[in-house]
């Protein structure tokens, strides 16, 4: 049987290698702790469950999705509400709002909706691995963009070759960054509106950590700045902010002409969000505010575990102010590999080796704060009395 030669370009997606490795010691007895991967513990608000289940008890959200791909208008327009007031952006819910299978999805679509064989897309190194595997499967040539760590982990984008920036048509970004935690501003926004413009480059602004920021850090969205609905769309998620990961909804926002492209491609995919799943959305975005800075509370303590163990085994840095990751330094002269496994092999705790999200990530490792404090503070006990 013939498979598909496209598949062959695209690396093993990292946490699905990261849970066969922590299956595998779970089954010889070993107690894993694993701070590898994104997915916060905490339950979803009450409030959204019990919205899902007097939704999913009417038979008239059993059959197909109302408005199928694009998603319920009351949806669309809770979330041009939120977006208003969250970011003080203005929303068209009819043509410049779309729902999504979460914001995964849409990196997906986004790419088919836009690129032909052949074309550049560009991505930052290191970067979400997601981006690389559909621009391959999309028969796009992903080009890697140095984040550094001198430059705020910020692209230059007057850096990339003019040769490259000609056959680019699109471009992926992630702020508050994945896996680094950085945060853009307004300023480079506009560098960004100004760029994509001028060279013709599709914008996919992927947004999902846009409420996952810490004290001194402001909620800011792409399409907060003149020219940025003229140039690309933005990814959003309501994974992150309400502990609905598992729930799979989110949206894509901006240029009608790309929200019309991408929703093309869904109606061509699947059929949409189950209704009574974009009900209980609506009930969080209009309800459940209060869980985000309930929320960052808690990352914010943890965080604040992690970073005092690090200093006591001589790690000491300044990490960005986003996510619910640390992006670490690697002892001096070890390597990411080096040190992911060593951690692995004498404490039983699983992070992801800088170099997983591109060559620019050797030096560092990233650590997720989405586990219990219980078993955090049982990894930073283990940490420390091995280097301390």
């Amino acid at each position: 049987m013939q498979i598909a030669d496209r598949l062959t370009k695209i690396p093993p997606y990292l946490f699905m290698e990261l849970r066969k490795k922590i299956q595998k010691a779970k089954a010889d007895g070993i107690d894993v702790i694993s701070l590898a991967i994104g997915d916060p513990v905490e339950p979803t608000p009450d409030s959204i469950i019990k919205e899902l289940c007097i939704r999913a008890k009417d038979p008239e959200n059993h059959r197909y999705p109302t408005d199928e791909e694009k998603g319920m208008m009351s949806f669309r327009e809770e979330v041009a509400r939120w977006y208003l007031e969250r970011y003080n952006v203005k929303l068209n819910p009819s043509t410049e709002i779309i729902g999504l299978i979460g914001s995964k999805e849409g990196c997906h679509h986004f790419v088919l909706a836009c690129i032909n064989p052949g074309d550049i897309v560009l991505m930052t190194d290191p970067g979400y691995p997601a981006y690389r595997a559909s621009i391959l499967m999309a028969g796009g040539e992903p080009y890697s963009v140095p984040i550094l760590p001198k430059n705020g982990y910020l692209p230059r984008l007057e850096d990339i070759p003019s040769d490259v920036v000609k056959k680019a048509r699109g471009l992926f970004l992630n702020y508050p960054n994945n896996p680094t935690g950085a945060c853009a501003n307004k300023g480079f926004f506009r560098e960004l509106a100004a760029f994509a413009k001028q060279n013709d480059i599709a914008v996919c602004y992927d947004n999902p950590y846009s409420e996952v920021v810490f004290e001194g850090q402001e909620r800011l969205s792409f399409l907060s700045v003149d020219g940025a609905k003229d140039v690309g769309v933005e990814l959003n998620s309501l994974s992150k902010p309400y502990n609905m990961t598992g729930w799979r909804i989110g949206m894509a926002l901006g240029s009608p002409d790309l929200i019309a492209a991408i929703s093309k491609v869904k109606e061509n995919t699947d059929s949409g969000v189950f209704n009574a799943v974009q009900f209980a959305a609506i009930q969080a975005l209009r309800g459940e505010n209060g869980n985000i800075d309930h929320m960052i509370g808690i990352y914010a303590k943890r965080r604040a575990m992690v970073l005092k163990t690090l200093k006591n085994i001589g790690i000491d840095f300044d990490p960005p102010k986003g996510t619910f990751y640390l992006w670490v330094p690697t002892p001096k002269g070890m390597g990411s590999l080096e040190f992911t496994n060593r951690l692995f092999e004498k404490t039983a705790v699983v992070v992801a080796a800088g170099t997983a999200y591109g060559k620019f990530g050797e030096g560092f490792i990233r650590i997720s704060l989405t586990v219990p404090d219980n078993r955090l503070k049982e990894a930073m006990e283990r940490i420390e009395r091995e280097y301390a």
